[in-house]
């Protein structure tokens, strides 16, 4: 159980401080949060727990195809703010883009031969 709690806290560190410095630097929390350490954080974690490379190759493989169709909230969600939209739709907007696209790439991955 301790092992959990610590591994939420690290999360959540990651993502206060994200916060903290992008109020200052957009920019620079912008940096931060693409560094994807929650990824390696995971994968850390997952290597922690399992010593199966067979199973880290796996999930790391699939983080990157996953990774791909989150990319397009990241241009839709500003342009809908420049144009007037609010924060929440267009969050929600960016979100259920995502989702759309998150459901595509399974599909199309799965038509490829590409276990995720």
């Amino acid at each position: 159980m301790l092992y959990f709690i610590v591994k939420c806290a690290l999360s959540g560190v990651i993502i206060a401080l994200i916060s903290t410095v992008a109020r200052r630097s957009p920019g620079l929390g912008a940096l931060i949060a693409s560094l994807a350490l929650l990824s390696v954080f995971g994968m850390l974690w997952l290597w922690h727990d399992t010593h199966d490379e067979a199973r880290m190759a796996a999930h790391v493989g699939a983080t990157f195809w996953y990774v791909l169709p989150s990319l397009p909230m990241f241009l839709l969600i500003p342009a809908l703010l420049t144009r007037g939209v609010g924060f929440w739709p267009a969050l929600l907007i960016g979100c259920l883009l995502t989702v759309a696209l998150y459901a595509l790439v399974t599909l199309l991955a799965s038509r490829l031969g590409i276990d995720l």
